[in-house]
């Protein structure tokens, strides 16, 4: 009895951590999404000028995609030890918490700013003219458009990433955990990287279907690279988890995930 509760407190508690970072991470890249950054910039290199549906682009990325993989490989985690159930249940926490972390948002850029914080920072760090309430808004207050975009992709990502990763396990059984790992997170975000795009800025926007296409697969060739990079961190993070479990614990918490 006394083993078994101990396990049970464990398992809780990992849980508890996985949907914590989860969470955590969805939530910040969906605040820092705003911001777009140069990765050859960051790399010190010249523009890649890639030819991609006629048109020439650069990697350039939303800084968010500093913090989805941390996402794409705790919700496979999550799915190896806790099942579908698992996933969707945190999945559709973390929507809502999103949704409600964009209203919030919105109410703040709407609150009428102090005079003194507007007079302590009108200028930016060259001397320039600078409004700082404006700013705050322009960052912080994105469109309905990228939010519808950004939830109906979130979650239509992590179902299909649910379901691959499923398909897959019960085919392979506890070996290739690469395989399911790596294949469920390239198949769903091929679906994410471009159903975001379309909704934010062909729906509700203004690009045509090229541009949507063209920045799409520039995000999907960024995400499935990553994916696959970050094949040992999911070995490793097994390792651990295993030997917090305990080996048999952990292979029966796997097993019965697979067959819920």
């Amino acid at each position: 009895m006394q083993d078994s509760t101990v396990q049970e407190a464990k398992r809780q508690r990992l849980f508890l951590l996985l949907c914590g970072i989860f969470l955590t991470n969805a939530l910040i890249a969906e605040i820092v999404g705003g911001k777009i950054f140069s990765v050859e910039g960051l790399l010190g290199i010249p523009p890649a000028n890639l030819l991609i549906g006629g048109q020439r682009l650069d990697f350039n990325m939303t800084a968010g995609v500093v913090n989805w993989p941390v996402v794409f490989i705790t919700s496979d985690i999550i799915n190896e030890y806790f099942g579908r159930k698992g996933v969707k249940r945190i999945s559709y926490l973390t929507a809502a918490l999103i949704v409600y972390t964009f209203i919030t948002i919105l109410v703040a850029t709407k609150l009428p700013p102090a005079q003194f914080w507007l007079d302590l920072n009108n200028t930016d760090s060259l001397g320039n003219v600078f409004n700082i309430n404006d700013a705050f808004a322009k960052i912080f207050n994105q469109g309905l458009g990228i939010m519808i975009g950004s939830i109906t992709a979130f979650l239509l990502g992590q179902l299909l990433d649910v379901f691959v990763f499923s398909w897959l396990r019960r085919r392979t059984g506890n070996r290739f955990i690469w395989l399911r790992a790596t294949g469920s997170t390239m198949f769903s975000q091929l679906v994410d990287s471009f159903v975001v795009i379309g909704i934010a800025f062909y729906v509700f926007g203004n690009w045509d279907l090229k541009q949507v296409f063209s920045v799409g697969t520039i995000n999907y060739l960024y995400k499935g690279a990553v994916a696959i990079l970050l094949t040992p961190v999911l070995y490793i993070a097994h390792y651990f988890i295993d030997n917090y479990l305990g080996k048999a614990y952990a292979e029966e918490l796997s097993h019965r995930a697979a067959h819920e």
